[in-house]
């Protein structure tokens, strides 16, 4: 494998943050050794933690401790809710480390002002950090909008969907109309009767 390959590119990601935070490494020390494998059906990575709390990548003969299976398709839902992120994912072993696992994919953070700053200087990682904010808020409220222009047409200017109150509302007035016929079916009836 080349030093390209997502194999080493994905546990140095990781180790870049772990040598930032001294309590991830501690809560992973106790798992020197231990092997979990993040299997996405088309890729599957497979990482060994270090007696320093780092990781590694892990040889394919060896045994994984714990495997995380997900779908690929569900990783933006990870990634935007990360306090769920086991929600989606199927664990199989050491529930312990897979346990470690999870607190730290909540809680470790990519501080990108810090990492841009040591090339770039304080202030201007400060201010590209804050106009990849303003443009990802930007992208969201675009979104957004254009969402709800687009439901806004087809709800009423090119009517091809329906509000659900709209649906109920009519069910309501359908429902009322048929009694209502049903009441003056019987009246029409009785006032036959009394005419023969």
């Amino acid at each position: 494998m080349t030093s390209f390959s997502p194999a080493y590119i994905f546990p140095a990601a990781i180790n870049h943050l772990l040598a930032q935070e001294a309590w991830a490494r501690a809560k992973l020390m106790p798992h020197a050794g231990k092997i979990a494998v993040l299997d996405g059906g088309v890729l599957a990575m497979r990482l060994k933690v270090t007696s320093d709390g780092m990781l590694e990548a892990a040889m394919a003969d060896e045994a994984p401790t714990v495997t995380i299976r997900m779908q690929l398709s569900d990783l933006p839902l990870i990634m935007q809710n990360r306090e769920r992120a086991f929600s989606y994912v199927k664990v199989e072993g050491d529930a312990d480390f897979a346990n470690t696992i999870s607190q730290l994919s909540q809680s470790l953070r990519w501080e990108a002002e810090d990492d841009l700053s040591k090339v770039v200087g304080d202030i201007a990682a400060t201010r590209i950090v804050a106009g990849a904010h303003s443009a990802l808020n930007t992208a969201k409220s675009l979104h957004q909008s254009v969402s709800e222009n687009v439901a806004e047409y087809f709800l009423e200017e090119n009517p091809m969907l329906i509000r659900p109150q709209a649906v109920s509302d009519f069910t309501g007035e359908v429902t009322k109309l048929r009694d209502d016929v049903a009441r003056l079916a019987k009246r029409i009836e009785k006032l036959k009767g009394r005419n023969q």
